[in-house]
Formats: structure tokens, C-alpha cells, sequence
């Protein structure tokens, strides 16, 4: 199965989640999670990163981190693998200590516009509570599970290596104990209530995607990728899952617009429907798209008001052994480079 790509830039915001090989427990005792905040405290310093929210469950960890520097493969690389070198030598035992590899979702963490931050640090803080641990009819404050970072942000002690400014700015609290208990109370009273921690905003986006972010940011994140970068990668089978759908279809939705517009045709789907309609430009189109992305019959057909999947396959192959639509897509082909280059 093909390896997700990695997106990494200076000042990248993380949201990054590890779990137990299998499923097992990973945190057994305190020891296991001193030496994990121990390794987090050491991540930092070496490689520059700024932790803005962490939590440690039973098989598990969550934590919210920025990257001033493109560093964060070789980092995780670093923190997984000594904490797992060290886990497996407390107790004489090889093999891998986490499953697979460890999710990255690329977070907007604009501050002119601090919803998402403050989703991922929410979403983060009340792991507890929709583990059933605190909160709810546990009896138990949120503030009680003291391995995350939220008791440092409810009155405790605050660590060096520990930012807790850009969350509270986010909240628009100010910096400093005042505004922790503000956003501490927030959070316990969103604990008492486990229907309100489980239904965060944007959960969908956390617990499947690859990135968090609005349109635009998004497309941000998908042209730093960079286009020939990843159609290279994808050849020797590096990248997959969501990243890959993403671009893709990014990509086909800026051909197919720019295609359209330059032979004549209407861009919304609604016009384009209709039987009979454009039937040589829209083979073209489809063939162009499907030569350069990865998207499936079922996206172009929906995308040109082509009916069924059946329908591009043949406007395809035509596209492909009419010598008339060769040359057809052949000059589109060129119109488009044309376009990109100017």
C-alpha cells in the first residue's frame, strides 16, 4: 500500500497522533509517561519545535505542534524511536512498539483566524472525556487527568517548552493565569457534557484527513506539494491516501475549468448536461484528465455531465484511436501548456 506524503514547511502547525503496535497500551506506568515528556521537553529543544497541546491515553498520544524549521519527519523520526528503544528495553522484548506510521494532519493555524487551533486544542484536551476516564457522570474534572497539557493551561505550572499563548489567543484571552482559567472553566464545563466533547467541529476532518484548513488553505498546502514532485513520488509508489485524492482532484478541477473555458464550453455542470451535448469536446477533456491525474471515470463523469462511468470509458478510448480526436486533444494539450506557461 502506497505511503501517504509528508507536507513540511517552516512554521507547519501539526496535529500528530501515534498508537500502541496492535493496539496495546504504550503508556503502561508513569515511568512509560515521564520518559515520553522527557523525550517531548528534548524534541523540542533539538529541533526547534514549539508544543502547543499534548495529551498521553492508554494506547496512544495526541499533540499539537508547530515547526519552525521543514523538520518534521526527521524529528518524529527521532522522538518515536528513542522512546520506543527505550520502552523495549525496560522490558527485555524487540519489535515495533508503535503501528505503522504516525498520522500528520497539516493544521491552519493562521492567527488572524484561530477556529481551527482552537478545534485541535479542544479536540485534544478532551480525549479523556470521551474515553469515559473524567468528566460526565465520572465525578471527575478534566483537570484530574494531569497527562496532558490542560492542567498547565487551568492554573498549573507551566512548563518552558510548553507555548500556551497562541491558544489562548486564539480564545481571544489574554496570556497570561487569568486568561488559563478562563479557558479552563471553558473546558470543564464542555467535560461535564460528553455529548459536546464528542461532537467537536470538524471531527470528520481530524480523525480522517490529511489537512484542516478552508479552501483556500488547502490549495496552499497542495501547490507547496508540488504538482511534478508528486506525480514523481506516485510513480515509484510513495504517496497515497488522501493527500494523493486531494491533489488530483485539484488538479482535474483546474484542467477541466481551464479546458472548458478554452474551447467554448459553459464551466457549471447544469449546462453542460444534456444529450448530445459537446460530445467530441468533452472525450477530449476527459482524456486529457485522465492522462495526467489519478481521479476515477465516476469524478469525470459527474464533473462534465457525462452520465455514466460507461460514457467516459468510450469518450476515452475514442479520444485515444479516433485520429480526428487525437488531434483534437493533441491541440488542447498544447493550448494548455500554452496557458500554464503565460
Amino acid at each position: 500500500m502506497a505511503r501517504p506524503l509528508r507536507y513540511e514547511a517552516a512554521g507547519a502547525v501539526y496535529h500528530v497522533m501515534a498508537r500502541g503496535d496492535g493496539g496495546k497500551s504504550v503508556f503502561e506506568d508513569d515511568r512509560d509517561r515521564y520518559g515520553w515528556l522527557d523525550l517531548l521537553e528534548r524534541v523540542c529543544e533539538r529541533f526547534g519545535w514549539r508544543a502547543h497541546a499534548w495529551v498521553l491515553m492508554g494506547n496512544h498520544f495526541h499533540v499539537l505542534i508547530e515547526t519552525p524549521e521543514p523538520n518534521l519527519v526527521a524529528g518524529m523520526k527521532w522522538f518515536l524511536g528513542v522512546y520506543s528503544q527505550g520502552w523495549n528495553r525496560r522490558r527485555q522484548r524487540h519489535g515495533h512498539v508503535f503501528q505503522g506510521r504516525y498520522k500528520a494532519v497539516v493544521v491552519n493555524g493562521a492567527e488572524r483566524d484561530g477556529s481551527y487551533f482552537k478545534i485541535v486544542a479542544d479536540y485534544i484536551h478532551l480525549n479523556p472525556v470521551r474515553a469515559g476516564w473524567v468528566g460526565g457522570d465520572t465525578a471527575k474534572t478534566l483537570r484530574s487527568w494531569r497527562w496532558s497539557s490542560f492542567p498547565s493551561y487551568a492554573g498549573g505550572k507551566v512548563p518552558g517548552w510548553l507555548e500556551t499563548g497562541r491558544v489562548l489567543r486564539a480564545f481571544q484571552l489574554s496570556e497570561d493565569r487569568r486568561g488559563g482559567k478562563a479557558y479552563g472553566g471553558y473546558l470543564e464545563a464542555r467535560a461535564k457534557d460528553p455529548k459536546s466533547a464528542i461532537n467537536d467541529a470538524a471531527l470528520g476532518e481530524l480523525r480522517r484527513g490529511w489537512v484542516l484548513g478552508e479552501k483556500g488553505f488547502v490549495e496552499t498546502v497542495l501547490a507547496a506539494l508540488g504538482g511534478q514532485q508528486l506525480a514523481e513520488k506516485k510513480e515509484k509508489g510513495s504517496v497515497g491516501g488522501e493527500a494523493v485524492k486531494a491533489h488530483d482532484e485539484a488538479e482535474a478541477e483546474r484542467i477541466a475549468k481551464v479546458s472548458l473555458a478554452l474551447l467554448g464550453l459553459p464551466d457549471e455542470v447544469e449546462k453542460l448536461a444534456g444529450r448530445g451535448k459537446w460530445l467530441e469536446e468533452k472525450a477530449v477533456i476527459a482524456a486529457v484528465i485522465r492522462q495526467r491525474t489519478g481521479v476515477g471515470n465516476r469524478w469525470i463523469a459527474r464533473r462534465l455531465a457525462m452520465g455514466q462511468e460507461s460514457s467516459v470509458v468510450r469518450a476515452v478510448r475514442r479520444a485515444k484511436e479516433n485520429a480526428t480526436e487525437v488531434k483534437r486533444r493533441q491541440d488542447l494539450e498544447i493550448q494548455l501548456a500554452a496557458y500554464y506557461r503565460d
